[in-house]
């Protein structure tokens, strides 16, 4: 079984865009928070999420990623539910979100980089950002215009929270763990 450090080194070495290594260690937070929300094994959830990206740098195309990562990782033995979730992350794949982790997967990966998007332009960033605020900002079209909406919304639909407990979620995963995110404190 790989652990989480051995993940992280991967992810890394394949991984140089700061960016990019952020935002997957954002979403392996988020998926950690879900994990012992829902009563699950945290550190798998935390792989699926550091790793659900990690081919998007070199293989950004729709035609290989998240495929390129997925064969690497089912040539080391990962558990095929961590391969489903991180295959049914992106729509276009047509992989059904059966799991609850794969749920979970879809239902944080844009939705972290949304409200980091919101922080990032508060005076207090994270600190005292709420869900209210992050729907607000939603409805603003021209605010990380490239997010899109629907997404954002299904995700929560799919794991069965309402909009604003999910955000709430997401923001708390994300503001217990912004040292380790490197987010600086504000305020």
């Amino acid at each position: 079984m790989m652990t989480l450090a051995e993940a992280r080194t991967l992810m890394e070495s394949w991984t140089q865009a700061e960016h990019l290594r952020r935002h997957m260690r954002a979403v392996e937070v988020a998926m950690g928070h879900y994990a012992r929300f829902f009563g699950e094994e945290e550190t798998s959830w935390r792989i699926v999420g550091l790793l659900h990206d990690m081919d998007y740098e070199r293989h950004p195309s729709p035609e290989e990623h998240p495929y390129v990562a997925v064969a690497y990782l089912r040539s080391l033995g990962v558990p095929e539910p961590w391969l489903e979730a991180i295959l049914g992350h992106a729509d276009y794949t047509g992989v059904a979100r059966r799991s609850r982790m794969a749920r979970a997967l879809y239902a944080v990966d844009e939705m972290t980089g949304f409200v980091l998007a919101c922080a990032y332009v508060r005076p207090r960033g994270l600190e005292d950002l709420e869900p209210r605020s992050v729907i607000k900002k939603m409805k603003d079209r021209a605010f990380a215009a490239a997010v899109n909406r629907d997404d954002l919304r299904r995700g929560a639909e799919e794991l069965g929270l309402p909009l604003e407990e999910h955000i709430g979620h997401v923001i708390t995963a994300l503001r217990d763990e912004a040292d380790y995110l490197g987010l600086e404190r504000k305020g």
